[in-house]
């Protein structure tokens, strides 16, 4: 079986629902797979039984001299796949020759892109950032371009960042584990139990979601939000006074802890602003959702709507204050069955065609013929 070595830009604590199913579970079928993961607090590579190699941040410099000293033999590997960290891809891709693998590059989120556009709608982008911006993205497709496979999350996020990138490409979208659903756990009360996950921040305009639930006539609903940012959600709280008998706050410090309340919803929101970055792939939160069974509201956009269905699998709506207000009214009119048929046929469509098992096997074909 030949030999696989993924190297992740995670920490080694980083609780994981894509590299853990995808690269350790179903690619371990079909290779003999290592992933690197980085600690801060660790001084010395530390190689588990699982495959999992332990790597302390200081020495990620000179990565594959590192992991040769420990004795980890880098010839013995086909493929090293790197992910998002271009310096990571620069030293990978100087050793290919040496010790003749196949170099694979996996953007996962074009991170360097969302922090320009966050920046600029914090008024804190300058001309620098911009020219900045420019000078990278190019270093980087050159350097993807001597890549053997580019892994975007989706075409249209080569398409709107990368379109430059020659190099063969396979899609590896975020999806679901068929081993891993969780049940949805019916809650007795009457309200409809909405819920949001992740992060807030002037980007998402979130304030334009709250707009919408103070205006809906019913009052039947709570609104479930669990972020690391609490300080920003409690800021434009304060414009929403009318909101806090319905609203309530968590903060999930593990997945487990955040699968644990997704399971008590009945409604996620997936709702975002009009924007490539938005719209070039499906949040990982939505996948979330749904390995529960709970349907979502979500944006208008070609990527949801190549998945799921208004009003059958998913609800769609545009992000402007009134769009989401009718579609939150329309939801809170319907029965709680109703709600739950829509989360169990996304989950159905889902297992279909975003299941880490037919990824996996996929992915596995196009390298095998590189």
């Amino acid at each position: 079986m030949n030999k696989f070595l993924y190297v992740t830009d995670q920490n080694e604590h980083t609780d994981h629902s894509f590299i853990g199913p995808l690269f350790q579970k179903y690619l371990n079928k079909h290779f003999d797979i290592n992933t690197i993961f980085f600690s801060k607090s660790k001084t010395v590579i530390e190689k588990k039984d699982n495959g999992t190699i332990i790597v302390p941040e200081n020495l990620s410099i000179n990565l594959l001299d590192e992991l040769a000293i420990n004795g980890i033999n880098i010839s013995e590997y086909s493929f090293v796949v790197v992910r998002n960290n271009i310096n990571l891809l620069k030293e990978v891709l100087k050793r290919k020759d040496k010790y003749n693998y196949k170099v694979g590059f996996r953007l996962s989120f074009p991170k360097r892109i969302a922090k320009l556009q966050t920046d600029e709608a914090n008024n804190k982008k300058t001309l620098f950032d911009i020219i900045s911006n420019k000078i990278q993205t190019y270093t980087e497709i050159n350097l993807i371009n001597e890549c053997d496979i580019f892994l975007p999350t989706s075409f249209q996020m080569k398409n709107d960042y990368f379109k430059d990138v020659k190099t063969r490409t396979f899609v590896i979208p975020s999806a679901i584990d068929p081993d891993n659903l969780h049940e949805n756990i019916q809650h007795e009360k009457d309200e409809k139990r909405f819920f949001y996950a992740g992060t807030l921040d002037k980007l998402r305009e979130f304030e334009t979601v709250l707009k919408a639930f103070s205006n809906i006539k019913s009052t039947n609903y709570k609104l479930m939000i669990s972020t690391k940012d609490p300080e920003y959600l409690e800021t434009i709280l304060d414009d929403f006074p009318k909101l806090k008998d319905n609203i309530e706050v968590y903060d999930a410090k593990t997945r487990q802890e955040l699968l644990n309340l997704i399971a008590i919803s009945d409604i996620g929101l997936a709702v975002l602003p009009n924007i490539a970055l938005f719209n070039s792939s499906t949040p990982m939160k939505v996948l979330d959702y749904y390995s529960s069974a709970v349907p979502c509201i979500m944006s208008d956009n070609e990527n949801n709507s190549s998945i799921f269905e208004d009003n059958i699998s998913a609800w769609f709506c545009d992000f402007n204050e009134n769009s989401i207000k009718e579609k939150l009214e329309y939801i809170i009119n319907l029965s709680k069955d109703e709600v739950a048929q829509v989360g169990i046929n996304g989950q159905k469509r889902l297992l279909a065609v975003r299941n880490y098992e037919r990824i996996a096997a996929d992915l596995a074909h196009q390298l095998n013929i590189l």
